[in-house]
């Protein structure tokens, strides 16, 4: 499979990193970006054909070129980008190819209405852990879209992460929970680290244990859901001894307002991203 990443941002980057280490060849992809040292860097670094748009001399643009030879177009640019970016690369693709937009907000309909009649598209909702071959990927798709060609996409991205077939309806709500979800964690790290330093360790260390304490009680967590030996529920309130020290710390969490603001934040990212498609579709 040809692949061509359009844009190298943080989230084609971060896919593209995690489809490099799962062992897709460096030979398949050719990606985009706007300036020359920026593509020389990229290439140098991953191994793989940049094209700069500002180093093009042909009458095609960077972007068409780049998609005019893929099986796989992934659009990696912002959301208020990709429908010009669509229209763009339209003639340029091959009527099989398959257009896959990770943008947060942009629709189905704003896909297709901006391509070809007919062309293939793909609505994603991946997150940055892709790039260590620990992401999760939401994958909602067009009507031309067949199975075999869904399932093409879903496998290839499977090696990095894991991917979920979803209903586009169910994008927002998904965006809320694992597309902004690792910057919740990160959050929750940076003041686990913050809360030690204060209590006397030293900042990398506690920096150290809160990395490694997120990590291991994630592991712990996938492996009991794959297994079916239990839930974050079950874990918890394993480790929860009676008056313990644990419990005391979940109870200041509670009291604290943790889960009212755990949930508060899933609806506020979701509710943002319907936002943002509403102002993209004009209305």
């Amino acid at each position: 499979m040809r692949i061509a990443m359009l844009g190298l941002g943080s989230m084609n980057g971060a896919i593209l990193k995690g489809l490099l280490a799962s062992g897709v060849s460096a030979q398949d992809v050719v990606a985009t970006t706007r300036s020359a040292a920026s593509a020389c860097a990229r290439a140098e670094e991953l191994g793989i054909e940049v094209v700069a748009e500002e180093s093009v001399e042909s009458e095609r643009t960077a972007n068409q070129q780049a998609a005019a030879s893929a099986d796989l177009v992934m659009l990696g640019v912002k959301p208020h980008q990709i429908t010009d970016l669509c229209t763009e690369i339209a003639d340029a693709l091959e009527p099989d190819a398959v257009v896959v937009s990770v943008a947060a907000a942009v629709t189905v309909d704003m896909l297709q209405q901006a391509l070809p009649q007919g062309q293939p598209v793909i609505r994603s909702m991946p997150n940055t852990p892709l790039s260590v071959g620990r992401g999760v990927v939401g994958l909602a798709a067009g009507e031309h879209t067949s199975a075999q060609q869904l399932h093409r996409v879903r496998d290839l991205l499977s090696a990095c992460g894991a991917v979920h077939v979803v209903e586009e309806t169910q994008i927002d709500a998904l965006t809320g929970v694992s597309g902004s979800g690792p910057a919740y964690v990160f959050f929750l790290a940076e003041h686990l680290a913050a809360a030690g330093a204060e209590r006397g360790l030293p900042p990398e260390l506690a920096a150290d244990l809160a990395a490694q304490t997120i990590q291991g009680a994630g592991d712990m967590l996938v492996s009991a859901l794959n297994q079916g030996a239990g839930d974050a529920a079950s874990l918890r309130q394993a480790v929860t001894s009676p008056n313990g020290t644990t419990e005391r710390g979940i109870a200041a969490l509670t009291e604290g307002g943790l889960p009212q603001a755990v949930h508060a934040a899933v609806s506020a990212s979701a509710a943002r991203a319907a936002e943002i498609s509403r102002d993209l579709a004009g209305e």
